[in-house]
């Protein structure tokens, strides 16, 4: 893993992770994708150190504003090698599922399209290939789509973010940079 201080830091980034399937209510949709402010990883509630080493290594030379899906993390740390020297991703995703779930930080809950959901559990530069039926033959996406997908996701963000900015949740923990 990188030198913790060797790039400057963005604020702003938001953290996107697939998860298992659940309905928030009766009558409504599917939420199979949640986006969080990278500083909801600093909860109390988020295992720690886990949940700082992760926001740590999402912030580390982003853009502001950035949407960063939790397969991009695994394919810097290559192809999830790394993850052990960082942390315990699995868990870190559902300390947030249940922040998102009990509303003690803000959060994007999207039902994505299952191609959709699938090009954000890839890597950058990977494809997926879907097999047509009844025309007999396989489509292939890859990055250009899997843009399009973040493109997307960000358009109804920027909206949500407009009218007030994303709440990472009470009583955050410093960041790495800071407490070293």
């Amino acid at each position: 893993m990188p030198e913790p201080h060797a790039a400057a830091r963005a604020s702003d980034v938001y953290l996107l992770f697939a998860h298992e399937p659940y309905y928030p209510g009766p009558a409504t949709r599917e939420v199979n994708t949640t986006l969080v402010a990278a500083d909801t990883l600093r909860h109390p509630r988020v295992v720690q150190p886990d949940g700082t080493r992760i926001h740590d290594l999402l912030t580390r030379g982003r853009t502001p504003g950035e949407i960063i899906p939790l397969a991009t993390l695994t394919h810097e740390l290559g192809g999830g090698a790394g993850w052990p020297v960082v942390g315990d991703f699995e868990r870190v995703i559902l300390d947030l599922l249940t922040l998102v779930q009990t509303h003690s930080c803000d959060a994007l809950s999207l039902g994505l399209p299952e191609i959709a959901r699938a090009l954000i559990c890839t890597g950058p530069e990977s494809q997926v290939r879907a097999f047509d039926a009844a025309a007999d033959e396989f489509t292939v996406y890859g990055p250009d789509d899997r843009t399009r997908v973040l493109t997307e996701v960000g358009m109804f963000l920027t909206g949500l973010a407009a009218e007030q900015p994303f709440w990472p949740g009470d009583g955050l923990l410093p960041p790495l940079w800071q407490s070293a």
